[in-house]
């Protein structure tokens, strides 16, 4: 019987580890239809808004004390190097 429970436990483990990497809880979940990567790609948000919105829904979810600050600070930093770029290449969307 140990072999079954080992084996039912390595399977959960598998499962958990299966969530944490394709739809962790911090970014929503697979069943919200709000989870980041969801919205991210709806919204065709490219890469430095997505980061930034992924890092915004992540804040204080994940991590211990701190980590909020270092998400939201995460964000900032995507959302000013996207400023920069649309600054110096002219690029402007409305």
């Amino acid at each position: 019987m140990t072999e079954g429970y080992a084996g039912a436990e390595a399977h959960a483990d598998a499962e958990a580890h299966a969530d944490a990497v394709d739809h962790p809880l911090h970014y929503g979940g697979e069943d919200n239809v709000y989870e980041a990567i969801k919205v991210i790609e709806a919204w065709k948000l490219g890469f430095h808004i997505g980061n930034a919105v992924k890092y915004i829904a992540r804040a204080g979810k994940k991590g211990g004390p701190g980590q909020e600050l270092e998400d939201l600070k995460k964000a900032q930093w995507y959302i000013s190097r996207r400023i920069r770029q649309l600054e110096t290449s002219g690029e402007q969307k409305s």
